[in-house]
């Protein structure tokens, strides 16, 4: 189960060499939110849920990482903030 498993993230990482900020940024969160929601709830449906929650959110902060014509700043108080280049 151990090497199924590696041997599907190695595919999966190879895969994304040619997608979008935003694309990687959902298929790490999906992954992530999967193992968070397995952990938690101890069954398949919390990973299917956890999984659909993260690649949401990945995908939404991988979106605003692509936006043409805005860049991300740090203020004094090391906030990030997005504004128009």
């Amino acid at each position: 189960m151990r090497n199924w498993i590696m041997a599907a993230a190695a595919v999966a990482t190879l895969g994304m060499a040619g997608c979008s900020t935003a694309e990687q940024t959902a298929v790490g969160g999906a992954a992530v939110g999967a193992a968070i929601g397995g952990v938690a709830s101890g069954s398949a449906t919390g990973a299917l849920a956890g999984a659909a929650v993260g690649g949401t959110a990945g995908y939404l902060v991988g979106r605003s990482a692509d936006r043409q014509g805005w860049c991300r700043y740090r203020d004094q108080y090391g906030r990030i903030y997005e504004d128009r280049c």
